[in-house]
């Protein structure tokens, strides 16, 4: 089977698939690049279609490689896109990270990598969050949603104890991480509510130049640093 048409229905629904609303409608979701595909198919899923450029050698149905440009995100370049049933969530598992307004599907993405590469624990999505499917999170978790779905809930109530707040200034050491439930993490603005550091038995802060031109860091690369910290009981940041 090969796609010739830019109207078939299988490249109008990837086009409606960058949108949340469509993919929360659906129940569908897409990866696009044969790295996510092939990451997608090792943590046992099968997708439900897909699109692949004409010689890549990959397994899927055939489709031009202008026409799969037109529908991706990534732009020119992309051999392969495919469309996945949602995912359930995960049970959530300490050590666990909460994100509270990281509304940067980058950052989610990220972030679910590397909680996965660093202490295997659930991610888990709290009011304002982006959402973890989108195709910019997908990619940037370089395949790791498939096989550590995040969660998502209304409040860090109930996550496994001790929650340790990451905080920009007047926290504690990063040694204070050690054997931490769940590390709670804020947008980089903002930082984390009241209603969140209130449920936390614990404020961290990661310590950078006094003086210096930049004032914070990124979520994503806060979070690095945390999650190795928890991984090396206290002693990573």
């Amino acid at each position: 089977m090969q796609i010739t048409s830019p109207d078939n229905e299988k490249l109008k629904t990837i086009k409606r698939l960058a949108q949340r609303k469509s993919r929360e409608r659906e129940g569908l979701f897409l990866s696009e690049g044969e790295d996510l595909l092939e990451a997608g198919r090792e943590a046992g899923l099968t997708p439900v279609y897909a699109l692949v450029a004409p010689g890549s050698g990959l397994e899927g149905i055939e489709c031009p490689e202008d026409l799969l440009s037109r529908v991706s995100s990534l732009g020119s370049g992309t051999r392969a896109i495919a469309v996945w049933e949602t995912l359930p969530p995960s049970p959530i598992e300490a050590p666990c990270v909460y994100l509270h307004g990281v509304g940067d599907p980058g950052n989610v993405g990220t972030i679910v990598r590397t909680a996965a590469a660093l202490t295997g624990g659930t991610v888990v999505l709290g009011p304002g969050s982006a959402d973890a499917l989108s195709p910019r999170a997908v990619r940037a978790s370089m395949g790791a949603v498939f096989a550590s779905p995040p969660v998502r809930v209304e409040s860090a109530e109930g996550l496994p104890s001790p929650r340790v707040a990451l905080v920009a200034h007047g926290g504690g050491p990063p040694s204070d991480l050690a054997g931490a439930g769940t590390l709670c993490l804020g947008a980089e603005r903002e930082g984390l509510p009241a209603e969140v550091t209130d449920l936390c038995e614990k404020l961290v802060t990661i310590p950078i130049q006094d003086g210096g031109a930049v004032e914070s860091l990124n979520v994503g690369a806060a979070a690095a640093i945390a999650l190795h910290s928890i991984a090396t009981g206290g002693h990573g940041a």
